[in-house]
């Protein structure tokens, strides 16, 4: 049995829903010399999660990010502010918010 730890960065992107699939094969290449293992990702920001979905069809990420759009607003009905924490911008309550939930 044998294991590695590695670190490598994320682009930045804005609110959304995104594949990582790539990126993260692209960074552990030795994952090609697997079958059969485990692989344990912690991403290191409070306002990111990781979640597991078919990408057969576009429309799921579509639909994740509708939906948590949803669950989780920017603002009200009328434009209000519906959280007070919003150091890192009115997005930061929100995606931190969404986040439970990906």
């Amino acid at each position: 049995m044998s294991w590695s730890q590695k670190q490598f960065t994320l682009p930045s992107r804005s609110r959304g829903s995104y594949l990582v699939t790539d990126h993260v094969v692209e960074n552990l290449p030795e994952l090609r010399g697997y079958k059969v293992g485990l692989l344990n990702l912690f991403v290191q920001h409070t306002s990111c999660a990781l979640s597991l979905n078919e990408n057969w069809d576009d429309d799921v990420r579509a639909d994740m990010s509708d939906a948590l759009d949803r669950i989780a607003p920017e603002a009200g009905p009328k434009g209000q502010d519906l959280y007070r924490h919003s150091a890192e911008g009115p997005d930061d309550m929100p995606v931190s918010v969404s986040s439970l939930h990906g």
